[in-house]
């Protein structure tokens, strides 16, 4: 049997966390984690099932929908580095509530576009404000968990990632078929605009929650904070133990980095944040070399491919549903996927047919 830890015993941060054990702050923390990994499915997918019926308001051309479901990604990549950096400065909280917040009003200013280049860059500040809270969510469920523990936070976020993939088609299902529209002054909207707002709600709830919630300890520990670590610590065994914080066991951190005994100036904070962005760009150069380089291209080279062949069927599916069900009405005996495609890029449209083709689609 483990040895209990004495009042004034010195801890690094696995002995911490263990200490605070598994219990109802941990299920709280799961439960705050859960919209924001919804958000980003939202985010990746919202866009696929409202073009059918978007494409009829906005005139959407299959360029334009082919780069409305592009932009969002691309908002991505182009973050994906710069978030890294600003979780490492300012903390995993901050980014979790902040991201949360803008990356929501950046959805409803999705749903009040009027027309597809509006609806492109709303879609593309999306993207590229959603990829830091969901990167740093991980991060964070994983820093109040102990080597016990720890190992199942992957299966969590995978299983929430696939019950948000489950809920907005379910969503879509329900709502979408449904007429609505109304004016407000010039600006007109539709169901699909409803749908967009709805999608919102994971976003500003995720900011919302994690409002409540303390910063990560291991992030203060290494940023030199041990008092603030200790405090959320103390929080975490309070709620985990139904004790009083001052009971926890675990007095003093331990940890490599030299503790902070006072804040730090806006000066200082500006180098050392410069520091970190620089040594961050010398720890990518190993992988650009022998032995990391060929392990690297053929990882990445699989997991490119694996992405795109499931987001070109994730991300097309509801067009192409709306398409054969457009080939059904209309009585044409061949609904294949040649003529799907062959249909989708027909440019001779009269405008009668167009508004034909609206209508089944809309029905």
């Amino acid at each position: 049997m483990a040895k209990a830890a004495e009042p004034d015993e010195t801890a690094d941060f696995e002995r911490a966390i263990s200490e605070c054990g598994f219990g109802l702050f941990n299920v709280i923390i799961l439960i705050c984690a859960l919209p924001c990994l919804t958000a980003m499915v939202f985010s990746a997918s919202v866009i696929s099932y409202v073009m059918p019926t978007a494409q009829c308001d906005l005139n959407l051309s299959v360029m334009d929908m082919g780069m409305l479901n592009a932009v969002t990604y691309a908002g991505m990549i182009l973050s994906a580095i710069p978030w890294g950096f600003i979780s490492d400065t300012m903390g995993r909280r901050s980014v979790l509530i902040i991201g949360g917040f803008v990356d929501g009003i950046f959805v409803l200013c999705s749903a009040l576009s009027q027309n597809s280049i509006q609806l492109m860059i709303f879609k593309f500040f999306d993207g590229l404000i959603i990829c830091g809270p969901f990167a740093v969510v991980v991060s964070y469920l994983a820093e109040f968990h102990g080597q016990k523990h720890r190992h199942y936070i992957m299966f969590f976020v995978g299983l929430i990632i696939s019950i948000g993939a489950v809920t907005l088609p379910l969503i879509a299902y329900l709502l979408l078929p449904l007429h609505i529209y109304f004016k407000l002054g010039n600006m007109k909207f539709h169901t699909w605009q409803v749908f967009f707002a709805i999608s919102a709600i994971p976003s500003f709830l995720s900011g919302l929650l994690h409002i409540f919630l303390p910063e990560s300890p291991k992030f203060l520990m290494a940023q030199g904070y041990y008092n603030k670590a200790l405090k959320s610590f103390q929080r975490i065994y309070a709620i985990n133990k139904r004790k009083s914080r001052e009971s926890y066991p675990i007095k003093t951190l331990i940890d490599a980095v030299p503790e902070r005994m006072e804040e730090e100036t806006v000066k200082r904070k500006c180098w050392r944040a410069k520091f970190i962005f620089f040594e961050g760009l010398k720890q990518l150069k190993p992988m650009w070399s022998c032995p990391y380089l060929g392990v690297a291209i053929h990882v990445y080279l699989l997991h490119f491919c694996q992405i795109m062949c499931v987001n070109s069927v994730r991300l097309w599916m509801p067009n192409i549903f709306a398409t054969i069900h457009t080939l059904e009405v209309k009585g044409y005996s061949d609904r294949s996927m040649c003529a799907v495609l062959k249909h989708d890029t027909q440019l001779n449209f009269t405008k009668e047919e167009k508004n034909q083709e609206c209508d089944i689609v809309a029905s």
